[in-house]
């Protein structure tokens, strides 16, 4: 456990070497058998390609995660994987500028992320949003790749509020590509605040999955119709990452 509620698993295998894209994810097995009978997709956190391990981190809330964070060193874990369509940044160049913005959960796959944009000599500028202090994991990793601040709902750590209060006071506006992963209310306010600016944005997007492959239909979103012709979006396969404009992100309740 490395934050309330929050654990880190670091996985070795060949399997890793596969694993070059940021933002994928692995559906992973927690149970050893049938109960709980679905996988759990889980962000790519790290890679290291290397000594072939990748590091997951993930919230232990229901069944399946809990049963994940019991796990012991040693034991085999059954992965699928890596699955989705990552972060785009093969056309990012040395002295741009990124901002990511990170709200919980979301905030381990953009941590691969901004390890390959430091790479290739991207700047890195990250906001990263949490409930409490207690919560907070990751911004010394990420301080050591570029500026970071924080904010919490309470105030206990960083800026007290929302990640886009930060966005409010300015910080990073020069950015030349955004990028974001984190729960939908905060996707949300970000599509609205640059959805009509025209610049180079990307949302990732988290949603429960059955079989992570495209099959069963049960993580759609919709398509901007302005700039796609489908009918919708299968968020495992088509996704998790899409370009700010080209989705619809509905709030439910």
């Amino acid at each position: 456990m490395i934050a309330d509620q929050i654990y880190r698993m670091v996985l070795s295998g060949a399997l890793v070497r596969t694993m070059k894209q940021p933002g994928q994810f692995l559906h992973v097995k927690c149970g050893d058998g049938i109960d709980p009978l679905l996988r759990r997709p889980i962000s790519i956190c790290d890679v290291d390609l290397a000594e072939e391990t990748v590091t997951l981190i993930y919230r232990a809330e229901g069944r399946g995660t809990k049963l994940l964070s019991q796990k012991a060193a040693g034991e085999q874990v059954d992965i699928l994987g890596p699955l989705g369509e990552g972060f785009p940044i093969a056309e990012r160049k040395s002295g741009e500028k990124a901002l990511l913005i990170g709200g919980g959960v979301g905030v381990p796959p953009l941590y691969y992320l901004a390890k390959e944009l430091a790479k290739r000599g991207v700047e890195i500028y990250a906001v990263l949003g949490f409930g409490t202090a207690s919560q907070v994991f990751l911004a010394e990793e990420f301080a050591r790749l570029g500026e970071t601040r924080l904010t919490t709902m309470d105030g206990s750590k960083g800026t007290k509020g929302l990640v886009t209060d930060l966005l409010d006071q300015g910080y990073a506006n020069g950015w030349n590509v955004l990028y974001s992963c984190g729960p939908l209310p905060m996707l949300k306010a970000i599509q609205e605040r640059y959805g009509e600016s025209g610049r180079e944005a990307y949302l990732s997007i988290e949603q429960r999955m059955g079989c992570g492959v495209g099959a069963c239909l049960a993580c759609v979103v919709k398509p901007h119709p302005d700039h796609c012709a489908k009918s919708y979006f299968k968020i495992c396969s088509d996704g998790p990452v899409f370009p700010l404009r080209e989705v619809i992100l509905c709030l439910k309740g």
